[in-house]
């Protein structure tokens, strides 16, 4: 977390000593909940160790994963963290996890007394943006075989720890469909 915060270049060896005192270690089996929907998410975390994965019911109760967020990564149900509204979001360890978890409201106060806090808040939620958008555009012009490539590439250590079905899922494919791709990529 502390070289995390150091890659924005606005926090002083203090500043960043203070957030991390008034941050939380959490530990997390696989399977564990961190966020359950019909929650809300009222802390922001930073992922130490661990995989998770994000997912919705669709309207068949069918769990959705939309998202894999792997380790040096923040955590959150973002439009719950920022709303202050009920998640439709679950998000799962898939490992054992450790995440740095600090609540909203101490985040916020943190950002009333110093500016800096304020533009770190500012540059998450442009992040946070920028990361939808790009799934968006991922998920509408890519076929599942560039979006699985792309996994493989981007977390070629993570991917194996992260059962099929969830990846098929990812991917908006079928079991068999992701077994197909597979079968056609050459490591």
């Amino acid at each position: 977390m502390n070289e995390y915060l150091k890659l924005f270049n606005l926090f002083t060896d203090i500043e960043i000593n203070d957030f991390l005192k008034l941050s939380q270690t959490i530990l997390l089996k696989k399977g564990d909940l961190y966020i359950n929907n019909n929650e809300i998410c009222d802390s922001i975390a930073f992922v130490k160790s661990g995989i998770f994965r994000s997912y919705y019911y669709s309207n068949n109760d069918d769990e959705i994963t939309y998202c894999f967020t792997f380790p040096n990564k923040l955590l959150m149900a973002y439009s719950s963290f920022i709303s202050q509204k009920k998640s439709e979001e679950n998000i799962q360890a898939l490992t054992d996890a450790e995440i740095i978890s600090i609540p909203k409201a101490t985040l916020e106060n943190l950002a009333k007394s110093n500016s800096n806090w304020l533009r770190f808040l500012k540059i998450i939620a442009e992040k946070e943006y920028v990361e939808l958008e790009k799934w968006i555009f991922n998920h509408q012009k890519d076929k599942a075989q560039q979006r699985y490539l792309d996994l493989i590439t981007t977390q070629p250590e993570y991917i194996k720890e992260i059962p099929l079905h969830y990846i098929a899922s990812y991917l908006g494919v079928t079991q068999r469909h992701l077994s197909r791709i597979r079968a056609n990529i050459t490591y």
